[in-house]
């Protein structure tokens, strides 16, 4: 079986809906995969935008939300899911508005790309704190079996 990742909220490469960016609740859509390989011992989300501030001149990537250590048994994030609601073992790292959780679209001009990363890793990687994108990006470096990706796309209605 294939190591895929969709949402009930928005088809790949399709619309994400304002319910989850900041024009609506900011909610985290729901999130579910299958086919994470025998060998996982844990998985890694990164969500992110490569087309910050302005997709016709990007200049960097915006974490939106990490999250690691998600146990390889868990096949699910319910929508608007907390800290407290995470599958059990799951571990935050810091977006790039410093703080932990989910932090939807909020793109200042035109419409961006947002990446839903699921990485199968081959070990745990046991407290790292809170880590930027590129620190667990380095803890994760060697140790990803398979990856799942989803993009959607958003652009501000003004």
């Amino acid at each position: 079986m294939t190591f895929s990742l969709q949402s009930p909220a928005f088809q790949p490469q399709g619309s994400i809906p304002a319910r989850y960016t900041c024009d609506g609740n900011d909610l985290s859509p729901a999130l579910r995969w299958s086919g994470v390989p025998a060998g996982a011992k844990s998985l890694a989300l990164i969500v992110d935008d490569p087309d910050a501030p302005d997709p016709k001149a990007p200049k960097r990537v915006y974490a939106h939300w990490l999250l690691y250590d998600i146990p390889p048994s868990a096949s699910e994030l319910p929508e608007g899911v907390t800290a407290d609601a995470l599958p059990k073992g799951t571990r935050e790292g810091s977006n790039d508005w410093n703080r932990t959780g989910y932090g939807g679209p909020c793109p200042p001009i035109g419409r961006h790309r947002y990446f839903f990363k699921l990485f199968a890793l081959d070990r745990a990687l046991g407290d790292l704190g809170t880590p930027s994108k590129k620190e667990l990006e380095a803890a994760i470096s060697g140790h990803v079996i398979e990856k799942a990706e989803l993009m959607g796309t958003y652009e501000r209605s003004r």
